[in-house]
């Protein structure tokens, strides 16, 4: 991490606000930490849930809903020692009916996503799902492009629960988003 951080135990936003976007920092139980740099099958991932997503439920495209507002790597508060960038978020426009402004939003997303790679795969699948879990973050997906997998997690006030996981060769209706299909091997195609 380059430069000072002035705490690293019971940090908050302040402790990294004025950092630059591109240290990629996040508080994670009051710890500061840095995400690395995506490698290209964690980009792709990342921009291939997005294409999915965006056209049919930001922009309302094709036989798309509408009704979202998307973000990717967006600073998000959850609670005081909790900002995390998620590799991409959702808003649902009936209860956030214009675009969450600021840096951080204080407003918690109604869908959250991570993309493994080894060096998250620990926080995004404990510190972080269950901090969103916390914040009543009702869907949490994990797109894993090593396994080719995408697990979708739904809330339950005892915590989250496998709704769904699919991998290679499948095609699905994954919720919040049921109206539109995604292809899972398209997910992480040329990953290989």
């Amino acid at each position: 991490m380059s430069g000072a951080v002035r705490r690293t135990h019971g940090a908050t936003w302040a402790d990294i606000a004025d950092r630059p976007e591109e240290d990629r920092l996040e508080i994670v139980g009051g710890e500061v930490v840095q995400k690395a740099a995506p490698t290209w099958d964690h980009g792709l991932a990342q921009t291939s849930i997005s294409a999915f997503l965006v056209g049919p439920y930001q922009w309302g495209r094709g036989d798309g809903p509408g009704g979202w507002w998307f973000g990717s790597e967006v600073d998000i508060e959850l609670e005081t020692h909790e900002v995390y960038r998620p590799d991409v978020a959702g808003w649902r426009k009936d209860r956030v009916p214009k675009m969450p402004p600021g840096r951080p939003v204080r407003v918690r997303p109604d869908w959250s996503a991570e993309v493994l790679s080894k060096s998250n795969a620990e926080r995004d699948l404990g510190d972080k799902l269950f901090g969103d879990h916390r914040a009543g973050v009702p869907h949490y997906w994990i797109l894993d492009p090593q396994h080719r997998t995408l697990t979708v997690y739904r809330y339950a006030t005892e915590g989250y629960f496998v709704a769904l996981t699919a991998g290679r060769g499948k095609k699905v209706r994954a919720e919040p988003f049921e109206e539109v299909e995604i292809e899972i091997d398209l997910l992480f195609e040329g990953a290989d």
